[in-house]
């Protein structure tokens, strides 16, 4: 959409239309609100100064970025947002041309745009491109971001970044006279005014240099900007990131610096839906909702795993006073935002900081607590380094309890929780172990809170399958798996975690006598089962929601090659070497073949 010619009413029309499209999908889909809602007009003011077809426009996350897909032809596609086969709710270089990069993990914007700065250099394009970042204020509590403006500042690629700010400033600023020096900053007279200067000291030495130094940061000591000014990059704000004129007017100003250029816009939250305006965490990823009262689209009345966890976690900590936790930047969708609530010296949400959330564990097991690191399956790659190096090479007891294991829906690749057996399982000391049901998972956190090595289960978003039918759960014992069902004949069906209930709800839907195994433990195995199992069955069949190269169905195959067991076929239904696509998870999965019903069929073909 071209906005060259438009006015500044017809902007503000424009995104009243923006807010009224992103919200009649997202009531109806489910998505990110809040934030998408207070960029609007950052989004419109960033299509009209710059050009997403040659400028790379790299939004942080990118839940943000819904006013972006709308301006760049996706309108009435919009309605599939998030839907299996749609729109994503995240910007995807394969869904058009305008979206620059795939992004839905935080922090990495900057980082990205230095990149893109110094192709652009080394292409000579200068002159014709920039890059232009939005980044939330939320995605600052990265280290990514400081490894990356540090370079940046050093180098002074031109740059645009606009920080996002929603929920909280950077530093505080200090009333109208912040808000009249940020103005006079943005201002063409300030910048032809500061460069002249420069010039000026230039030619009376380092007295002269030395006093205009020390004036201009006094003017600055009462703005939020003395950071980045120290690391060298320019910075404009805060400003109204809602009014469309001075948005227009310092975008167009910085794109003339040739400079790297912070401009800290502050946004409210939900602008434009007053239900939503604020803080509120609630309206950040939500269900379909009600436009009118807000209320939402009835939920399930299964307990999810979430709440199983959080249960579970508060009883252990009555009569243990050593537990203590983290979660990064997730306390609600994790569960313990009751543990923070309860134990606030105890339980602790360490911000959009996964590496720092292990690492700090880490140091409190050597201390002699007992560390629940509470964090998605799909945030937990970002702190591969730290399992490895700052806990599992000490051997110390820290709990790694992987929410939104499996299939997430949605959201989609970037978030898919079907890595973590497969990059885990390598690591010397870890142990891996999953609960199949509500019983099996308090047992499996009692066996965390005693457990003295490092370890991690692993629980699907929502609820467990149901396995009600089956023998009741044992206690979890190292490293014992649970025999479910014996039958004659060769069919051995091996669960892991919610795997079971699969494996179960395909074994109703056969003729055929079939042996239940809840393998429990990845790693260690159950070596005496397993090689009691091969004698018995001959066929197994793996089921498990994680990723079938280096995963469970990889850890049996190894134990048969160790063993010399030759006789058995193994056939894995785990996820094959792909990027599983967003939509939801009953679809998605029935595009990977993977419902009951359809491995029921495949089964009696093998």
């Amino acid at each position: 959409m071209n906005l060259q010619n438009k006015s500044i009413v017809e902007l503000e029309v424009l995104c009243d239309e923006i807010r009224e499209r992103i919200l009649a999908v997202v009531s109806k889909n489910g998505g990110h609100l809040s934030s998408t809602l207070g960029a609007t007009e950052l989004i419109v003011a960033m299509h009209r100064v710059f050009d997403s077809k040659k400028d790379p426009f790299i939004f942080d996350v990118s839940h943000q970025s819904y006013a972006h897909k709308l301006l760049t032809g996706r309108w009435d596609e919009f309605d599939t947002l998030r839907q299996f086969g749609g729109i994503c709710g995240y910007t995807k270089p394969s869904e058009s041309e305008d979206d620059y990069f795939v992004a839905g993990h935080s922090s990495t914007s900057i980082s990205l745009g230095v990149g893109a700065a110094k192709a652009i250099a080394l292409k000579g394009e200068q002159d014709e491109r920039i890059p232009v970042v939005m980044i939330g204020d939320g995605s600052m509590t990265a280290g990514m971001v400081y490894e990356a403006l540090n370079e940046l500042g050093d180098r002074k690629y031109p740059m645009i970044i606009i920080l996002n700010d929603n929920e909280m400033s950077i530093a505080k600023p200090i009333g109208a006279v912040s808000r009249m020096l940020s103005s006079a900053m943005a201002s063409p007279f300030y910048q032809r005014f500061k460069k002249t200067t420069e010039n000026f000291v230039d030619n009376f030495g380092e007295s002269a240099r030395y006093i205009a130094k020390r004036m201009e940061e006094s003017l600055k000591l009462v703005t939020p900007g003395i950071m980045f000014e120290e690391m060298d990059i320019d910075y404009i704000g805060p400003v109204d990131g809602h009014n469309l004129t001075q948005l227009i007017e310092i975008f167009e100003t910085a794109k003339k610096m040739k400079k790297p250029v912070i401009i800290h816009a502050q946004t409210i939250k939900g602008k434009g839906y007053e239900i939503a305006e604020g803080k509120e965490e609630k309206w950040h990823g939500v269900g379909p909702f009600d436009i009118s009262s807000g209320s939402s689209a009835k939920k399930s009345s299964l307990k999810s795993a979430t709440q199983i966890y959080t249960e579970s976690l508060l009883y252990l900590c009555k009569n243990n006073d050593k537990i203590v936790g983290a979660t990064a930047a997730m306390p609600s969708g994790t569960g313990l935002s009751a543990l923070m609530e309860k134990y606030p010296n105890r339980f602790w949400d360490v911000a959009i900081a996964e590496q720092h959330a292990v690492t700090s564990m880490a140091a409190l097991a050597r201390e002699g607590f007992k560390p629940f690191c509470t964090i998605y399956s799909t945030f937990l790659q970002r702190a591969y380094d730290q399992v490895i190096h700052d806990t599992c090479l000490m051997d110390l007891p820290v709990v790694f309890a992987l929410d939104r294991a499996g299939i997430v829906g949605e959201d989609g690749e970037t978030h898919q929780g079907v890595f973590d057996v497969s990059f885990l399982r390598a690591i010397p000391n870890m142990t891996l172990f999953a609960p199949r049901d509500e019983k099996s998972f308090h047992q499996a956190m009692a066996f965390a809170a005693q457990y003295e090595h490092p370890c991690s289960l692993r629980y699907p978003r929502g609820a467990f399958i149901d396995t009600e039918a089956l023998p009741e759960s044992a206690p979890f014992v190292l490293p014992k798996s649970q025999l479910l069902r014996e039958a004659d004949g060769d069919i051995l069906f091996i669960g892991y975690g919610n795997g079971v209930g699969r494996a179960y709800e395909t074994a109703k839907l056969l003729d055929i006598p079939v042996t239940i195994l809840d393998l429990r433990f990845v790693k260690p195995l159950d070596e005496a089962m397993l090689r009691e199992m091969a004698k018995r069955h001959k066929k197994w069949f793996v089921f498990s929601d994680t990723s079938k190269m280096g995963g469970v169905g990889s850890a049996l195959l190894e134990f048969l090659a160790k063993e010399k067991i030759k006789d058995v076929e193994l056939e894995s239904f785990e996820y094959e070497d792909v990027f599983i696509t967003h939509g939801d998870t009953k679809v998605v999965e029935e595009s990977l073949g993977i419902l009951p019903e359809q491995l029921a069929s495949k089964i009696y073909f093998i």
